[in-house]
């Protein structure tokens, strides 16, 4: 493992949990979904990991996807609608 920065935006609940939409963090996690159950374990997003979606650069990634450095990464909740 080696750390990497990444800029992280949350939207919704994220951001109203988080209490930021952007900020950049050093991780050492390997995958997104690391990346993920790491956030949610540290900001206590009180949220499942799982239902948390998540872009790299622009493009929708799966939990498996390695993260690069310098990478922005958008992390995106369950949407509720009609």
């Amino acid at each position: 493992m080696s750390a990497k920065n990444v800029t992280v935006r949350y939207f919704a609940v994220l951001r109203d949990r988080r209490g930021l939409g952007e900020e950049t963090l050093s991780t050492e996690s390997d995958t997104v979904g690391d990346f993920i159950r790491e956030l949610v374990v540290r900001y206590r997003l009180d949220l499942a990991p799982a239902l948390i979606r998540a872009a790299q650069d622009g493009s929708f990634v799966d939990d498996s996807t390695p993260i690069r450095d310098g990478a922005q990464i958008v992390l995106v909740p369950p949407v509720a609608g009609g």
